[in-house]
């Protein structure tokens, strides 16, 4: 059918978390391309009675443009030959276009598919400040969601000159103009400080940073202190979503130690800890793993301010892609795959490995089941984001299948007594979790959830005003299969999957923000680029 400017939704079973619906027949009306309260008796109606309807997915976390995901896409040709992506036979609009799939896909595919999830907005998880107008180009390639960036700054050379000089202020004012000339949505910190160690070799032979205290350069600068200033810059300058935390020691056997004391350096101040999944183990370096995610579920439950993204693990193939170089570097030495490793300048890191996580491998498995039991453990549904991290800890592809482990106990049984037990002991899905999440869970943590969290007041819900960007499934037992294939999906008012299909590939918007700073910081910012930069001061950034 053709979008008509009005269009009724007729008699399809709503969840809008937001609103406090859940389950509840009604109509869900469209004029413009946002919700309306009602429309005349006589506009066009989608009759979907006897369906589930939602507002349309948002990702907060995952990595699909940039300098980082097309070095991932140019390392992968293997998957490019067996994943095709053929052009999608459209109706009207712009003229389709074919592409590659595997665990990055490319730009064109990686829109069309996302909205064959039903899923509207996504944001792009980490992009060094110098890639800015490369990732903003490989957003407008991408169609079908509205998107963003995180702009990453936890290693940024500038910035900790600053903090080593104890100059909070103009810290801040740096991070909000760079925010503005690289037209980013939020701050990105990747293990603060060790990358930065990394890149320059480390004092004594040392190549990473192990805790919060340890110095980075300079004794006045380490992880703690940037956390806190930076933490400290995305709530003075009131944006939208706080700062976004990949923490220090991520992968290691022992870790949540390091991520309970990080988020408890952030005590009071609203912080977003991503991946969490991977930054929740037990155990000791070199004596073995086991699970901690209920000592960090635990701290989550009770502290409001902090939000998390939990990066679940899915078996099969993943790809990891991270401004964590020293962590690659030892996904590199451990599974002798191919590598990618690369030294951003003055601002970051980027290392890439294929990965694959197996149902047999001991470890691979205490990650999957860790990831479960963040999720399951949670108390507030609204803080605990679904992703999976993608590609890192599998393809956005999978989501139906891990919505069907949170919803469905039994089919969760028989995944847990398919996999290598070894590391299980003491876990608390080993134990039994008998909690099955809701259709209005799933809502909130695929949708209400993450829109609220990036402070995103037109997405996630279907209010008026909203946009409306609506996912309509036909009821399945099997949550894998019904998440997997809406029925239809609507994007900006525009019926962009109809009967399975798509059929539309509108362009997308772009997330961005401009806090207010000093703008006398650009001047000392400026004498920085004549000094050490290989890029002029005025052909910096990705400002129109």
């Amino acid at each position: 059918m053709t979008t008509p400017a009005r269009l009724r939704i007729a008699g399809g079973t709503v969840y809008d978390p937001a609103h406090g619906v859940d389950g509840v027949v009604r109509d869900v009306c469209i004029e413009g391309g946002g919700i309306v309260a009602e429309l005349p008796a006589g506009a066009p109606r989608l009759d979907v009675r006897g369906m589930v309807v939602m507002p349309g997915g948002v990702d907060i976390h995952a990595h699909v443009a940039g300098s980082s995901v097309n070095h991932a896409r140019r390392l992968l040709p293997e998957e490019h030959a067996a994943d095709p992506a053929p052009a999608p036979r459209l109706v009207d609009g712009p003229p389709p276009r074919s592409g590659t799939g595997g665990t990055v896909p490319s730009t064109f595919a990686t829109g069309y598919r996302y909205a064959g999830l039903g899923y509207t907005t996504a944001m792009e998880a980490a992009v060094a400040p110098l890639a800015a107008r490369h990732a903003h180009a490989e957003l407008d390639d991408t169609p079908l969601i509205d998107s963003g960036f995180f702009v990453l700054l936890g290693n940024d050379d500038y910035l900790l000159r600053q903090i080593a000089a104890g100059e909070t202020a103009r810290a801040r004012d740096y991070a909000g103009w760079l925010l503005g000339v690289t037209r980013a949505y939020a701050i990105k910190i990747v293990n603060p400080g060790g990358v930065a160690v990394w890149k320059s070799g480390g004092a004594g032979g040392g190549r990473n940073v192990s805790g919060l205290d340890d110095a980075v350069g300079s004794s006045a600068v380490t992880p703690r202190k940037i956390l806190e200033t930076l933490a400290g810059a995305a709530n003075a300058l009131a944006l939208p979503h706080p700062v976004h935390i990949h923490c220090n020691n991520l992968g290691q056997p022992g870790n949540a130690a390091t991520t309970l004391e990080s988020m408890r350096a952030l005590a009071g101040q609203r912080a977003h800890f991503t991946h969490l999944q991977f930054h929740s183990y037990g155990g000791e370096r070199g004596k073995g793993w086991k699970s901690a995610a209920k000592d960090v579920i635990e701290y989550v439950n009770g502290h409001a301010q902090v939000s998390v993204d939990v990066g679940q693990v899915m078996f099969g193939s993943a790809t990891t892609v991270t401004a964590d170089g020293p962590v690659e570097h030892l996904l590199y030495a451990s599974s002798g795959r191919k590598w990618v490793n690369v030294d951003i300048e003055l601002e970051t890191g980027c290392g890439i490995v294929p990965y694959s996580y197996r149902e047999k491998a001991a470890v691979s498995a205490l990650q999957w089941a860790v990831g479960l039991e963040l999720f399951l453990l949670a108390q507030d549904p609204w803080r605990v984001v679904l992703s999976t991290d993608h590609p890192n800890g599998a393809t956005f592809l999978s989501y139906p299948e891990l919505i069907r482990l949170l919803m469905d106990r039994a089919y969760r049984d028989d995944r847990l007594k398919a996999v290598n037990q070894k590391l299980l002991a003491g876990s608390a899905l080993l134990d039994g979790l008998a909690r099955e999440y809701t259709l209005g869970e799933i809502a909130i943590v695929t949708r209400a959830g993450p829109a609220r969290l990036l402070g995103l007041s037109h997405k996630g819900h279907l209010g008026p005003g909203a946009d409306a960007d609506v996912t309509v499934y036909a009821p399945d037992a099997d949550r894998a299969k019904m998440f997997a294939a809406p029925r239809y999906v609507i994007k900006g008012g525009a019926i962009v999957v109809e009967e399975g299909q798509l059929r539309r590939a509108p362009a997308g918007a772009r997330l961005a923000v401009r806090p207010d700073y000093d703008v006398a910081v650009k001047k000392d910012v400026r004498r920085f680029f004549d000094d050490y930069a290989t890029v002029a001061f005025e052909n910096y950034g990705a400002e129109p």
